[in-house]
């Protein structure tokens, strides 16, 4: 049928009468036909060879899903340009018009029948338009790429907002909408069985896992929260906290510079209010909690797989094999070489010979190492300007405060450091998802895998290893690196020679390492949403301005959903993406942040109905695909599962002070190290803070600023907890 400007080829089901041979052995219809194929790019058959699509006008039904006659049902919709009314690009029209009218031919000769292959998307993926150095271009992928058709889609069956005027159209879209999409649907259930129905089985498998994880993090955040409000609650009770705010324990302790020249020694009170948040965070609930989610992420796994296979069962997707699916159109254009199967010992088509496969498997994997280490090339980056900026907020903020400096508190060079790197590390991390997923894609591409399986597989892969290293080494930076390696102030560690390593604060790095979480899992959480869904709404609503501007009034239903936004050729890839990236966040740095579950919780209830009011109002129907499980996503969160059992461990002993504040009370806060009659957390600070002679400062790292009162030591945080610092020469420096 035709419109305006942009024109629209409306396929249906073949028409009774065409030749075909009946496969009896699985019961399906093989055309075999002859198809009119361009040589080459510069010759054309016959125009009187070429079959063509049948006219008619619009019959005003902006509901309808049928062709005029009301009887054949519209399966699927090709847009293209009206090459007469652009006035642009002239030389290339003739071209494009003559693979399209040899593409629209070929697939009248193939039939849509439904009966004849396994799907409408099926034909259209393979049928030929031309061929070039023996290379047979075929595909409405390739088609689209190049842009003789502008979109390829199926409708839509009503629209969203109200029922179908056609009785004969079921309007499962507007049902969806009201039972699913809807804002006020957040705390029902979803309607798994006609998500399937109508999108597919890969999508309704995503919406299963999304709720699945979704009703899993409840659990997971009840306890978080509890944890939090147990060291909320406890945080006034907090011993050593409570000596670092004491003007008469803190406010007699200097400690000495933490860079070279420009730092100048600061009062320990300075970090009077980083040590009270950090009593919220580094408390006994935090042990608790961290032991807790290592169980709850091993039951959410097989749980999950219980789940999937009820609905492989119900869905009927059980014997769903890969050996089933249609090879790629990609790869089969490519097959060119002719090899002999070692099994069956018959000749195949493939695209590359067995050396030629190594080549691309070895290229790909140095591609994707190369990539990698860029990612932590922009880390160090990171880290250098952490280091480098230090000196210059050490240079420029105050280190002493008194009463009417209050804002002093807060501004400190570590917390301006800590907020400036980790705002810096996300923007960072943005753009560099925007590169490497082209990368990611690229790659993919020239590995060439053989089935759309396998294609999404090997680029999760890739992709998640990209968003893991740029996502989350910051945050192993933190946690198991920073202030680990700093030596003392008469011979502290430098990096690159030049700058000196970072160090915490006295109370330990987890608040920095809660800070950097906040930040990216906030702001990675408000540009997913903005990407997502307002960048959608707001192209749509220009789409519907300018087509209303020069249209009629009345447009049909096909003309309606052209307007709409393409779901893209990766599908659901990215929503994945974005979830799996965040159960990374939730599970293996949840030690430091117990709040992460609630915030997820939260974002995922939202999340379900954003990606269901996305798919049902702003982006064309997604061509149904069937799907087993969630591919290779499954694997990857039992691999993040696994290694957030190790870093919550990793936490709780290197980057929280739980286990040396245990150690200090059960055996060095009495005698015979300490002097207290009973157990006791009193003394902690000085016990872990070491004593160096100023005196003994090298020329090269003595700071400008003169030395104040009569104090001849200064103190540092000391790498070894253990010791007493007033009982042992281990705790005391000298160069």
């Amino acid at each position: 049928m035709q419109t305006e400007n942009p024109d629209v080829l409306l396929d249906l089901e073949e028409e009774d009468g065409e030749d075909e041979e009946v496969d009896e052995e699985d019961g399906e219809s093989v055309l075999e036909l002859n198809q009119v194929i361009i040589p080459t790019y510069g010759t054309v058959p016959d125009q009187q060879n070429l079959h063509t699509p049948e006219w008619a006008d619009f019959d005003n039904k902006p509901d309808s899903l049928f062709f005029s006659d009301g009887k054949r049902r519209i399966d699927f919709v090709l847009v293209y340009e009206d090459e007469t009314k652009v006035t642009h690009k002239r030389s290339n029209h003739k071209k494009q018009k003559r693979k399209r009218q040899v593409y629209e031919s070929n697939l009248i000769n193939n039939g849509l029948q439904l009966e004849a292959t396994r799907s409408v998307h099926f034909i259209l993926s393979r049928v030929k338009y031309a061929t070039k150095n023996n290379v047979k271009k075929f595909g409405i992928n390739k088609l689209l790429d190049t842009g003789i058709y502008k979109a390829a889609f199926p409708l839509h069956d009503s629209n969203f907002r109200h029922l179908s005027t056609d009785p004969d159209c079921p309007s499962e879209r507007y049902l969806l909408y009201r039972e699913w999409a809807h804002p006020k649907n957040i705390f029902k259930l979803q309607p798994l069985d006609f998500i399937r129905k109508y999108y597919g089985e890969k999508i309704g498998i995503y919406f299963a896992w999304l709720g699945f994880y979704t009703n899993m993090l409840i659990v997971a955040a009840i306890v978080g929260v509890g944890c939090f409000l147990y060291g909320f609650l406890m945080k006034d009770n907090c011993t050593w906290s409570q000596e670092v705010c004491d003007p008469n324990i803190g406010g007699n302790i200097i400690m000495c510079p933490q860079c070279d020249k420009v730092c100048t020694y600061w009062n320990l009170t300075i970090t009077c209010e980083s040590s009270k948040k950090l009593c919220i965070f580094d408390s006994f609930g935090t042990l608790v909690f961290a032991v807790f989610m290592g169980i709850w992420v091993t039951l959410f796994l097989e749980f999950w797989k219980r789940r999937q296979a009820e609905l492989e069962y119900e869905w009927d997707t059980v014997e769903y094999l890969e050996q089933e699916e249609q090879i790629r159109p990609e790869y089969e254009a490519q097959c060119t070489h002719v090899v002999v199967n070692e099994i069956t010992q018959q000749e195949e088509h493939v695209p590359y010979t067995a050396c030629g496969k190594c080549v691309r498997i070895t290229l790909c994997t140095s591609a994707v190492f190369f990539w990698i280490l860029l990612i932590i090339a922009s880390v160090i980056g990171i880290i250098v300007y952490r280091l480098s900026v230090f000196l210059v907020f050490s240079a420029t903020l105050p280190r002493h405060i008194n009463g009417t400096q209050a804002i002093r508190k807060y501004l400190t060079p570590q917390t301006a450091t800590s907020v400036t790197a980790s705002i810096i590390s996300f923007i960072v991390i943005m753009v560099l998802n925007i590169i490497y997923e082209k990368v990611a894609i690229l790659i993919t591409d020239f590995e060439l895998p053989r089935t759309q399986t396998e294609y999404e597989n090997s680029l999760t892969t890739k992709m998640f290893l990209f968003q893991f290293v740029n996502y989350y080494s910051s945050c192993f930076y933190i946690a198991f690196f920073k202030g680990k390696f700093v030596g003392y102030p008469g011979n502290p560690v430098y990096w690159l020679g030049k700058y000196r390593n970072e160090e915490c604060d006295p109370g330990g790095c987890l608040f920095e390492l809660t800070t950097q979480l906040a930040i990216i899992v906030g702001g990675k959480a408000i540009w997913n949403n903005i990407q997502e869904v307002l960048l959608p709404w707001v192209k749509n609503l220009i789409g519907r301005y300018c087509a209303d501007a020069r249209s009629e009034k009345i447009v049909p239903r096909w003309e309606q959903d052209y307007h709409l936004q393409p779901i893209g050729k990766l599908g659901l890839f990215y929503e994945y993406l974005e979830m799996v990236i965040q159960f990374g966040f939730v599970t293996l740095f949840v030690a430091s942040f117990p709040l992460a579950p609630l915030l997820a919780l939260i974002n995922n209830m939202l999340e379900i109905r954003l990606d269901a009011w996305k798919l049902t109002t702003q982006f064309r129907r997604m061509v149904p695909q069937k799907a087993q499980d969630i591919g290779a996503w499954q694997p990857i969160m039992q691999g993040i599962a696994i290694l957030a059992v190790v870093t919550n461990a990793m936490i709780i002993a290197f980057t929280s002070d739980m286990i040396p504040r245990l150690v200090y009370y059960w055996s060095f806060s009495v005698p015979p190290y300490g002097s207290h009659s009973s157990h006791t957390m009193k003394g902690y600070i000085k016990n872990t803070l070491s004593v160096f002679n100023i005196s003994d400062f090298k020329n090269a790292s003595k700071p400008y600023s003169p030395w104040f009162g009569n104090h001849t030591t200064c103190r540092q945080v000391s790498n070894n907890h253990f010791f007493p610092s007033d009982k042992s020469k281990y705790h005391h420096f000298s160069s």
